[in-house]
């Protein structure tokens, strides 16, 4: 790394701080990526907008905040002595294990040398005379990089509700992405909890415990299945040690990246009984096995679907007492699997506490914060502490909070008004030598965040090495490669089940976001080998230069 000033009076002018990779982002993508590059001997900087590691992890600590992959699935592969040695606590890591992880791998590997934490990008210009990246932070701090790597997350950007006066509110107020590192104590207090999502599931009955009174106020019901979690003995874990090989092998040619797989058979090709007993045995096991751990059916026939449904509503129904509030919070809008699942526990059964009120938002909608509380439709309600599980906007949220500037003068934010063009999930046309690692049209946003980011990852790497031992200045995606792949991860998702579903794979969640669809439905080896394949074929649907 070298350090130049851009004119003599350095007093006035901060000066720039040159990489030949810079990645933005400390999460799980981001540190692996980090490594890989140090491997090839590249000058590298990361940058965090955070005080630590973990992403993801550092940021959502709030009460309840755990896993829904089973943990030694979710953690990274490459390093053996990491994986002899941690020992995991539970089938499905909380908060503070999964920090503590993070934190773990960042000291064996000295991670934390190479990032400059509580640092925010604010801006990026391409400089078309040097082919580099021109990077400035929120205070000013400047860096140019001949490749930028953005590694921030499709979970990432806090949504806040499209409500006007919450800086009125003389109370506490949370989002659950940005809790602090405080504990925040609920006990005897009022509190309100509005979003009932895969956060909200989590942190709604950590939160109905302590507090005097929780006011749940719900937008959409959503499908959710008990997690099933357990503490990991000394045995087990000598077990799931002995077995790392085949399963992180399994995982890497699974169709997620989860320990379940969909079974091949149709929910309609066995008998009724055989078929109950089934979603029996699913619903008492862990995790998503009540989910992609059962016939494939379920994800595109609208019938099979709905018998499912019938049969998870029975359930819901049999953990809460006032049959009102379970019609309440059983979904009527959607297909159980069309939008993420979350996974509870004892979320239901918080309903039955007589310290816990339910409001749909759609029958007394919230019209704005005030000094104490809220102002419904019904009138003013107070509160002492108010917790946003309100989400994020997903997948291109964090991108277009950086002003993005490629090729003559085009910026990523207006290319993407109205939906993501991308070559890949990987790169944008217009955009030279950046590349997106876990956003649009990428596999990371359907499935387990390690097991489909580290092909990846490593396929980046390669990328990398190929752009600093070739005479090329720029690598970029090539207009009609775009358009062929974002047409056919949006022709993918038409059509199916999933479409109908008002779902953040839409940008439903965001007011005015257009809906398109920003997944990626296909399976991770077939990501993988299309990827490998582009780069074998001389980098097809690349422009080099």
């Amino acid at each position: 790394m070298t350090e130049v000033a851009t004119q003599s009076d350095t007093a006035r002018t901060p000066e720039v701080r040159e990489y030949d990779v810079v990645i933005i982002g400390a999460g799980l993508t981001g540190m692996h990526q980090l490594l890989t590059v140090r491997e090839l001997g590249l000058s590298v900087r990361v940058i965090e907008a955070g005080s630590g590691v973990g992403g993801t992890w550092y940021w959502n600590r709030y009460p309840g905040a755990r896993l829904d992959s089973e943990s030694y699935s979710y953690q990274y592969a490459f390093d053996k002595e990491l994986l002899d040695e941690w020992q995991w606590k539970e089938m499905f890591a909380s908060q503070p294990e999964l920090e503590a992880y993070y934190n773990r791998v960042a000291d064996k590997h000295e991670i934390r040398k190479d990032v400059d934490f509580d640092t925010r990008i604010a801006s990026m210009v391409f400089d078309e005379s040097t082919d580099t990246w021109d990077l400035v932070s929120t205070e000013g701090t400047r860096y140019r990089a001949k490749v930028v790597v953005a590694a921030t997350g499709i979970l990432s950007d806090p949504n806040f509700p499209n409500i006007p006066g919450l800086e009125n509110f003389k109370g506490e107020w949370h989002h659950t992405a940005m809790w602090p590192k405080e504990k925040v104590d609920f006990t005897g207090k009022r509190v309100a909890v509005i979003g009932t999502g895969a956060t909200g599931v989590q942190v709604i009955p950590e939160v109905a415990k302590t507090a005097g009174h929780l006011t749940v106020f719900q937008r959409t019901a959503n499908w959710a299945v008990p997690l099933r979690n357990r503490p990991l003995s000394d045995e087990d874990m000598s077990e799931i040690r002995d077995g790392y090989p085949e399963m992180f092998e399994k995982l890497r040619n699974s169709f997620s990246g989860f320990l379940h797989s969909w079974d091949p058979v149709k929910s309609t090709d066995v008998s009724v009984d055989e078929r109950d007993a089934r979603y029996e045995e699913a619903w008492n096991s862990p995790g998503f096995t009540k989910w992609i751990g059962l016939y494939n059916d379920l994800a595109y026939d609208a019938e099979a679907n709905k018998i499912y449904c019938d049969f998870l509503a029975s359930k819901i129904r049999e953990r809460i007492n006032d049959p009102a509030i379970a019609d309440k919070v059983i979904p009527d809008d959607h297909y159980f699997g069309t939008k993420r699942v979350p996974c509870e526990t004892n979320y239901y059964e918080t309903y039955n506490r007589d310290n816990v009120d339910l409001i749909l938002l759609k029958e007394n909608p919230i019209e704005e914060f005030t000094e104490k509380g809220v102002r419904t439709a019904d009138g003013e309600m107070e509160f002492d502490i108010i917790v946003l599980a309100t989400g994020f906007d997903a997948f291109t949220g964090a991108l277009n909070q950086i002003d993005i500037e490629g090729l003559n003068g085009a910026t990523l934010r207006e290319k993407w008004k109205d939906g993501p063009k991308t070559y890949l999930g990987i790169q944008v046309a217009g955009f030279p030598n950046f590349f997106i690692m876990g956003g649009p049209h990428g596999k990371g946003g359907h499935g387990n965040g390690p097991r489909c980011a580290e092909p990846v990852i490593e396929w980046m790497a390669t990328v990398i090495n190929d752009i600093f031992t070739h005479p090329w200045g720029r690598i970029e995606a090539d207009p009609e490669a775009e358009r062929l792949w974002t047409q056919d991860v949006v022709d993918a998702a038409a059509g199916t089940l999933q479409a109908t579903a008002k779902s953040i794979f839409f940008g439903d969640n965001i007011e005015g976001k257009p809906r398109v669809y920003v997944a990626y439905l296909g399976s991770l080896p077939e990501f993988v080998q299309r990827l490998n394949a582009v780069r074998d074929e001389g980098y097809r649907g690349f422009i080099l230069s």
